[in-house]
């Protein structure tokens, strides 16, 4: 890692549900114009961790420092404002609005009070449909979202995160039920949008091949601690990843 100050830093995060200790102690760090990939077998903490960078949950120790300021001082709708986005394991569209609508959305951490002008309106539409054309799904921009294909209705979901202009992007399983050629265009669009839009990607992921296709640095947690944390070639090297998640493969 560069010695510079990292964009995202995971310090100490310990989270625990009653008896259940969900992560213990887990630190890492995001370089800013990286992507990193965070693994690990199910029931590992990814998802809890992400969790407690947009501030859903309460971390029972810790801290999660974003460009130097603690963000656990901060409120869960202060997140987005601050320059972090998510998108979910679970698709969560308006499934009753268009796409388009449902791109605007993503607008809502960027809006100024007193900026709600039909000029100002217009200039965020014409902004979200060149979202959708960057993202190769501008033909079904006034169809409803729902009825659309998983993987439209996934890109749609990355195209309303995007419109947060993001520093920091959060993506959990973006490959989740994607076919193999799906899959391979997701990995060359990861690496589009670090270079265009200077956003940096954190994203929990299964699909090794991805992963270690795209990411600059890998970790990878397992029953809520972390045992790895390298370059994709250490990460799959490492004894205890290949015992604990990746197997012989």
């Amino acid at each position: 890692m560069s010695a510079a100050i990292p964009l995202l830093a995971v310090r100490g995060l310990t989270v625990r549900f009653g008896g259940l200790t969900a992560l213990e102690d887990v630190s890492f760090e995001v370089t800013e114009g990286c992507i990193v990939g965070l693994i690990g077998p199910n029931g590992a903490g990814k998802t809890t961790c992400f969790n407690c960078i947009t501030r859903l949950y309460e971390p029972t120790s810790g801290e999660i420092v974003f460009k130097g300021e603690n963000l656990l001082r901060r409120a869960p709708y202060e997140v987005a404002r601050s320059g972090i986005t998510r998108t979910f394991q679970n698709l969560a569209l308006f499934d009753r609005m268009s796409v388009i609508e449902n791109v605007l959305v993503g607008y809502h951490s960027r809006y100024a009070s007193g900026n709600g002008s039909g000029q100002a309106e217009e200039a965020v539409r014409r902004e979200a449909l060149r979202m959708l054309e960057y993202l190769g799904i501008a033909e079904v921009a006034t169809r409803p979202a729902h009825g659309l294909s998983f993987g439209t209705r996934k890109s749609v979901e990355l195209a309303r995160a995007l419109m947060a202009a993001p520093e920091l992007l959060l993506l959990d399983e973006p490959a989740g039920g994607l076919n193999h050629d799906e899959v391979a265009a997701l990995g060359a669009t990861f690496k589009r949008i670090c270079s265009d839009f200077k956003t940096t990607i954190l994203m929990v992921e299964h699909h090794m091949r991805l992963v270690m296709g795209v990411s600059d640095h890998v970790v990878v947690l397992d029953s809520g601690r972390k045992i790895a944390d390298g370059t994709p070639d250490v990460v799959q090297r490492n004894p205890a990843v290949i015992e604990a998640y990746l197997g012989a493969v």
